[in-house]
């Protein structure tokens, strides 16, 4: 009986340690934080970001630049997208933007399946998305839990955790520039 109750615990444990590891931060955390992000202010006009993608033991398996034109009307916004990886290889994502009267915003792009949502609070973006990723002729769908932080006027980075099943498989890492 002694042991049954140890496993019990150390079972409730493990469960309580896996559950919060999977927790996300609410945005609202950094609503102190400043500079105050404004994602019609800071994607506007053109930008440029630098990237690269590290699988989950730290290994950098893919290194990108993206020049980005942004444009608003009201409060829907369009980022286009242009990537060029180290190897050469080109993408483009066009991103629709949407604000919603709560405050939240919505995205949509041809590569995502559904919508993306998200929250501004302070300096801080958050969005979940899920996006239809191309792998050795198959195309995965994964899961991103992503996150900007405004640095200045200027830059802006972004860390993104990519997942599939709940498996965290690797991170994006971003540094965007806005001259």
């Amino acid at each position: 009986m002694y042991h049954t109750r140890i496993r019990t615990l150390l079972f409730t444990f493990g469960l309580a340690l896996l559950l919060s590891a999977c927790a996300s931060k609410d945005v609202e955390h950094y609503a102190d934080q400043g500079p105050t992000l404004r994602l019609q202010d800071y994607f506007n006009g053109e930008l440029e970001a630098w990237g690269m993608f590290q699988k989950r033991n730290g290994d950098v398996v893919r290194r990108f630049h993206v020049h980005i034109d942004a444009s608003w009307e009201g409060d829907v916004g369009t980022l286009d997208e242009r990537f060029t990886y180290a190897d050469g290889s080109t993408e483009r994502r066009v991103w629709t933007l949407v604000k919603q009267s709560d405050g939240s915003w919505r995205g949509t792009a041809d590569d995502v399946t559904g919508e993306a949502r998200g929250r501004v609070a302070g300096n801080a973006f958050h969005w979940q998305y899920t996006l239809q990723l191309p792998v050795d002729g198959r195309v995965w769908e994964v899961d991103f839990d992503d996150w900007m932080f405004l640095i200045d006027d200027q830059v802006m980075l972004n860390r993104a955790t990519m997942s599939k099943w709940g498996i965290r498989l690797g991170e994006v890492s971003l540094s965007f520039v806005k001259p």
